[in-house]
């Protein structure tokens, strides 16, 4: 029953935003039509984020078409563990992925995180882009899928597993907006599918809602953070995700320091398996560093953000 729910939820996505495509594509050709100047004067917001990833989440950002990203994600243990554990530099997980630009609106990407021993993929799909000059869509909208592969050895091999309950699945829809050169805002709203729960008590489905933002401090840098709510008691002895970030930029390199409550890299893990709590100090220090290859030159520049 769950994976028809599941199903159904998806497919309602689907055509939803496909929908809202085909009308924007309309209107983008009526407006052509009546004025054959009128894309060349338009002008999309670039940037709202400096990278794919805002501290944990996504961001509506786009690796560009023909560009892998490679991306190194580092967690240390909790600060809590005092000075015997140097404040949990002592202890480290990691995740490595590399995100490829397919077309402008269309990527994927693959990693693997040390905790849990977890595979994870992802398709993420930009259906609108935000106009700040000219007619079109006031925000961008994105869509991720994406599903993780625990690869941990069964802790009771002799009775029967079934490869399926190493699975989960996540779907978001991002939408995100830049305010104005300083500010940009995003909303998430996420579902994450886990074929396997640790008790029967425990949905199958989690619903959160995501919010994120960056606020641009100078040319190269800027402050970030990522919350995700799940509301309700779906989860026993879960705290919502926060997380505080500092984006520098250095050429090439995108360089994000961040202190967070979720120790987990991937969507499975820091929306539906935190466990730190801020008020008492359970919190974990990390960096992410992003570095980007151009594989194969673009027919035709992008159309210039604006902003």
């Amino acid at each position: 029953m769950n994976k028809i729910r599941l199903t159904l939820i998806a497919c309602c996505i689907f055509f939803m935003n496909l929908t809202m495509v085909l009308a924007q594509k309309e209107n983008d050709l009526d407006a052509l039509l009546a004025d054959p100047t009128a894309e060349h004067s338009k002008e999309y917001a670039s940037y709202a984020f400096k990278s794919t990833r805002i501290i944990n989440a996504h961001s509506v950002e786009q690796t560009p078409a023909g560009v892998m990203d490679m991306r190194i994600l580092h967690r240390f243990g909790s600060i809590s563990g005092g000075a015997y554990q140097l404040f949990g530099l002592d202890q480290a997980s990691m995740r490595m992925s590399l995100d490829y630009g397919i077309t402008p609106w269309m990527q994927v990407g693959i990693g693997r995180s040390t905790t849990g021993k977890e595979l994870d993929g992802v398709l993420k799909f930009r259906l609108l882009r935000q106009v700040v000059q000219g007619s079109g869509s006031p925000i961008t909208l994105s869509y991720a899928v994406g599903s993780t592969l625990s690869t941990l050895s069964w802790p009771e091999p002799e009775r029967g597993n079934f490869f399926s309950s190493r699975m989960a699945y996540y779907h978001q829809i991002l939408m995100g907006k830049k305010l104005n050169e300083t500010l940009s805002l995003q909303l998430t709203p996420s579902l994450v599918h886990r074929n396997l729960v640790a008790t029967r008590s425990e949905p199958n489905d989690i619903f959160a809602l995501g919010v994120g933002g960056r606020i641009k401090t100078n040319a190269r840098m800027a402050l970030t953070f990522d919350y995700f709510l799940v509301p309700g008691k779906q989860l026993v002895d879960h705290n919502n995700s926060l997380s505080l970030g500092v984006d520098i930029e250095t050429g090439g390199h995108v360089f994000q320091l961040h202190i967070s409550n979720s120790r987990g890299l991937n969507e499975r893990q820091f929306i539906s398996g935190t466990n730190g709590r801020w008020d008492q100090g359970d919190l974990f220090f990390g960096f992410n560093l992003s570095r980007v290859f151009t594989l194969r030159a673009p027919k035709m520049p992008e159309p210039d953000g604006g902003w």
